[in-house]
């Protein structure tokens, strides 16, 4: 028909965005944006490993603005969330605007407590006992803070807590929103039609793509009530953390603490909580004579406290109910408090098999429980795969040479298990000739009580032959601190530490130096993005295995091995190799990064799991020759711009 407008291809709009930010065709995002569409047109789950430098995040993102309906992005980083919404969106949508005849839209939800709610700021909610605030000009931190919150309250468009700069303590924060529980509902509260988690849940509802992280899905999923818009297409950014986001959403926590500030807030709406505060104070004392680590039998003692704490919650909770007087705010902030503590007791005293239980010790907060489902892939398939398609993407999805094992994570094996398809698109960089793996077979593997004198004389050559430039990563963060020490000491490079300045400002004076090194531990192997020559040296001082008396992972390979499968291999490997390959990927970050991953751990050498762990990694070129890396190293610093050369080109 004459004027109707033709529908632009993927292909056409993908070309339009890759132009529009000054890129290239890349062979494996073309692919990758096939499949994509191809799963969302015909409702089949997609595994799809994109290499870094892919440009994977324009490879799902144009699909889905040609999708018929609503599509969900969920990553589980906010630096990613981040990178979506305000750089990669924006670019997108004036790209293919002229091509589309209308302007792509995008909105990104989280969940409740990350906006403010007008309710509590303007007095409607009662402030928590323990943090109230006390003078109408405070003195203290705490105090200057919520001052501020009230003050931007006036004047923030969205009420989202990362757009307040700079940003507060959660302590101060909490002041001012409420969480899912504690929430009157628009229709009840007086700000209702105001309230920017609904506007922000409202604007969701009416874009071509909404913006989110893992937990919002989790909760989407697995709560039983809607919190993301109507969507037949989920796509799952950076789909290596999915399982632990989605245990940590199930997992519960309860302690003594909890209990006595959930009876001190049903104090200001019933006569009596007084049992409910005694039940704690037997939680205590239960908690006190049971030993740190997993229950796997409930002790007589702990779980006799726990049938109290839940009695006597679900007590107080129906007198709350019966109180005719009573704030609706207050109300509501009681019935959160004391029906956390129910529900959780409720929970760790049925002792299901399918949950783990643990106890833990804390100087500060005191001992507490926490539970933990044996497995999520159940939860998984059933309510993420068995309502939608989903595309699951990383860099790092595809282990020991399969999508097996992270199939198998999140419920895609086994029988009546929905289909789907596996592609590894590759990536546009040539490991081979750009980095070295060398593993310092000649080393003693690690034992308990830290590096041996040996590996610290091996991480002291390789830094001096790099000239600085290193990433050293740790599995603990006190591995971290005695290796920057021991550094400190031999070395005439400076040697910065996780947890010594804010990690932001670490990385920054680490990519600014090439001299510096940087050593640190967890967010670090996921978290650091510094292509060039002040990233050429990556250590990593011993295979990550989760620690042995880790009670939901040896739980879960006791449960594998119950089941007649490989317990270590399918748990404590696959963790293994998922860390592994994340520190690895530090090094290489653009074309013309070179450099060289030196893992400080014989095993990965010598053990029958190493050709496992290591055909999870980039493939880099292989060598167990100290000689080899230490010489490339040595090259490479020769070879780079000294100091003034360096300054000089960056004020170019």
């Amino acid at each position: 028909m004459t004027g109707e407008t033709v529908r632009p291809s993927l292909r056409e709009l993908l070309a339009a965005a890759v132009e529009a930010i000054g890129g290239i065709e890349r062979p494996g995002q073309v692919a990758m944006a096939e499949a994509v569409q191809r799963s969302m047109n015909e409702g089949r789950h997609l595994l799809v490993q994109a290499g870094t430098g892919t440009g994977k995040s324009l490879a799902y993102l144009v699909p889905a603005l040609l999708h018929d309906d609503t599509v969900v992005v969920a990553t589980a980083t906010i630096a990613l969330q981040s990178q979506v919404v305000d750089r990669d969106l924006p670019a997108l949508a004036d790209a293919v605007e002229p091509l589309l005849g209308r302007r792509p839209t995008y909105a990104i939800l989280k969940g409740r407590s990350n906006y403010l709610c007008r309710n509590r700021v303007f007095g409607g909610m009662p402030d928590d006992a323990e943090d109230a605030l006390f003078d109408p000009s405070p003195t203290t931190d705490l105090g200057r803070d919520v001052v501020r919150l009230r003050e931007w309250a006036e004047e923030t468009p969205t009420g989202d807590r990362d757009e307040l700069e700079p940003g507060v303590t959660d302590r101060a924060w909490r002041q001012v929103s409420v969480s899912a529980r504690e929430c009157l509902g628009a229709a009840k509260c007086p700000f209702g039609a105001e309230c920017f988690a609904e506007l922000a849940r409202a604007r969701a509802g009416a874009v071509d793509i909404v913006v989110t992280n893992h937990a919002l899905l989790a909760i989407d999923a697995l709560e039983g009530f809607p919190v993301l818009p109507e969507h037949d297409v989920v796509v799952v950014d950076e789909a290596h953390e999915l399982v632990d986001r989605v245990t940590g959403v199930a997992t519960d926590e309860l302690i003594p603490a909890m209990v006595d500030r959930a009876a001190a807030r049903a104090r200001r709406i019933v006569d009596d909580s007084s049992d409910l505060a005694d039940a704690g104070d037997a939680l205590l004392g239960a908690l006190a004579v049971t030993p740190e680590g997993r229950v796997v039998d409930l002790p007589e003692q702990l779980a006799a406290a726990l049938a109290l704490v839940r009695d006597a919650a679900r007590d107080v909770l129906s007198e709350i109910g019966r109180a005719k007087q009573a704030d609706d705010g207050a109300r509501k902030v009681a019935q959160a408090a004391v029906g956390a503590v129910f529900d959780t007791a409720e929970r760790l005293a049925a002792h299901s098999p399918y949950d783990v239980t643990w106890t833990v010790a804390d100087a500060r907060r005191g001992p507490s429980l926490r539970v933990a489902p044996l497995a999520v892939n159940g939860l998984l398939r059933e309510a993420l795969f068995g309502e939608r398609s989903v595309v699951l993407t990383s860099a790092t999805i595809e282990l020991g040479g399969s999508f097996e094992p992270i199939a198998r994570q999140v419920g895609l094996t086994g029988e009546d298990a929905p289909e789907w398809e596996g592609l590894d698109v590759g990536s546009p960089f040539d490991y081979p000739t750009q980095g070295i793996l060398y593993v310092a077979r000649r080393l003693p593997p690690p034992g308990r009580d830290g590096a041996s004198p040996a590996a610290m004389d091996e991480l002291a050559a390789l830094i001096e032959a790099a000239g600085g430039r290193t990433l050293g990563l740790f599995s603990s963060m006190r591995a971290a601190q005695v290796a920057a020490e021991e550094m400190r000491s031999l070395l005439d490079v400076p040697v910065l530490c996780q947890g010594e300045d804010r990690t932001g400002a670490l990385v920054r004076a680490f990519a600014d130096d090439p001299a510096t090194c940087l050593f640190g531990t967890l967010s670090l192997w996921q978290g650091v993005d510094v292509p060039g020559e002040a990233c050429q040296l990556v250590v990593i001082d011993r295979i990550p295995f989760p620690r042995p008396d880790d009670p939901l992972m040896s739980a879960r390979s006791q449960a594998v091995a119950d089941a007649g499968g490989n317990g270590f291999m399918s748990v404590a490997a696959t963790h293994a190799a998922l860390m592994l390959a994340q520190g690895a990927g530090r090094l290489i970050r653009s074309s013309a990064d070179r450099g060289v991953v030196a893992v400080l751990d014989s095993r990965l050498a010598t053990a029958r799991y190493a050709s496992f762990l290591r055909s999870s990694l980039p493939p880099f070129w292989f060598t167990t020759d100290r000689d080899v890396a230490l010489g490339a190293l040595r090259r490479l610093a020769a070879a780079a711009p000294s100091g003034d050369d360096a300054a000089a080109e960056t004020a170019s």
